[in-house]
């Protein structure tokens, strides 16, 4: 499943959201498609460019609007419904109008047919949102997920920070807010809705395909938006145990058979003694299978082994996430594994092929090499 996770370390907008979809690999184009769709041309120009902020660099997208036009809530959701947008798009841009309409008629103590949106009642606003999860679509993405999101506290002119419709389209939907020492509006009305329209608030184990950037307003160093696109790694799969017990089989022909299975593509194989009856030493086999690998090991098993059959259960694994690091040592650069929970590393383990080349070359001690590629690591990942 393709997903996408949106880094939010400098917060979110709607243009800062096109922006980093586009810089992604999305289709800029379907952002004026956008405009044409909903016949805002007369009103809005869109550019895209390139820009930096400081070290980050990314793309840049400014919604021009030539004859503001503020709209009631009715007539932005009659814009997006008469749309020839997919459906997929359609239905999670009028999630967030409404999410917002909500918010600011609880604020305002308005009801949401009566109500103008003022700022966010322009096409801007409905180009960010038809244009965002357009752009999510032709990206093939079925989930989002979202970091920490900001909040800066005191207050911008005469309102409290974080703006107050930020939160209250963000009430109830998981996200979370860590203290930011800004001072400016972080997270704005139309990328919390975005958000609160489409994510869920936890990062995800995933193998990435890209990484794009949306760089916002503000000319301060590192103000951009994140987001990674990749497939989804689940930590909770199901996995069919094959067991059997051997006890007339001699043991260097149990080793090659458990070499033989992981290359075949078990995921794991163990052997445990056991004593067997009339008091025979034999071997528990334990195989932990794919499931649709289960016939071919299970054939492999019963041709090139002694049993004469096999037992299986199916069960549930969960998985912590997992990803290589390399650290330069006194020694030489060798690989470590990380092992991380929530996104965050919570153990290290030096890999041994590297460990051991490592002491051929030195003449240290194996022992000696791992716990010193171990500790680097550690000391890098802020765990020692």
């Amino acid at each position: 499943m393709t997903v996408a996770y949106f880094d939010c370390f400098a917060g979110i907008s709607g243009d800062m959201t096109l922006g980093a979809l586009i810089d992604a690999g999305a289709d800029r184009t379907l952002v004026d498609a956008a405009v044409e769709a909903m016949r805002l041309g007369d009103e809005v120009k869109v550019e895209v460019r390139r820009e930096s902020r400081g070290h980050v660099g990314g793309t840049r997208v400014l919604i021009g609007i030539s004859d503001r036009t503020e709209r009631t809530v009715p007539s932005l959701r009659r814009l997006v419904e008469d749309a020839d947008v997919p459906e997929g798009v359609k239905r999670p841009a009028l999630d967030a109008i409404n999410r917002l309409a909500q918010s600011e008629a609880r604020i305002h103590q308005v009801p949401d047919e009566e109500l103008h949106l003022h700022e966010l009642g322009g096409a801007d606003t409905l180009v960010d949102l038809v244009g965002a999860f357009w752009l999510l679509h032709d990206l093939d993405v079925e989930q989002v997920y979202a970091s920490r999101l900001p909040a800066p506290h005191g207050r911008k002119h005469d309102l409290p920070l974080p703006a107050p419709a930020s939160v209250r389209v963000l009430e109830g939907t998981g996200a979370i807010f860590e203290d930011s020492e800004s001072g400016q509006e972080l997270v704005t009305p139309t990328g919390a809705a975005i958000l609160a329209a489409a994510a869920r608030f936890e990062r995800p184990a995933m193998s990435l395909k890209s990484i794009g950037y949306g760089i916002g307003a503000r000319e301060t160093p590192g103000n951009a938006l994140a987001v990674w696109i990749g497939e989804e790694v689940r930590s909770q799969v199901g996995v069919t145990v094959i067991e059997t017990n051997l006890d007339d089989m001699a043991p260097n022909l149990v080793a090659a058979l458990c070499e033989d299975l992981m290359l075949a593509g078990a995921l794991d194989v163990s052997i445990t003694p056991a004593l067997m009856k009339k008091g025979r030493p034999g071997h528990l086999l334990t195989v932990m299978s794919p499931p649709e690998l289960v016939a071919q090991l299970t054939d492999h098993l019963l041709r090139h082994s002694t049993t004469l059959g096999v037992r299986m259960t199916t069960a549930q694994r969960v998985l912590a996430q997992r990803r290589i690091v390399e650290v330069q040592t006194p020694l030489g650069p060798a690989r470590a594994k990380v092992k991380e929970l929530d996104g965050k590393p919570v153990d290290v383990a030096a890999e041994y092929e590297d460990c051991r080349r490592i002491a051929r070359e030195s003449g240290r001690d194996l022992q000696e090499v791992m716990r010193l590629v171990a500790e680097t690591a550690r000391n890098e990942l802020g765990l020692a």
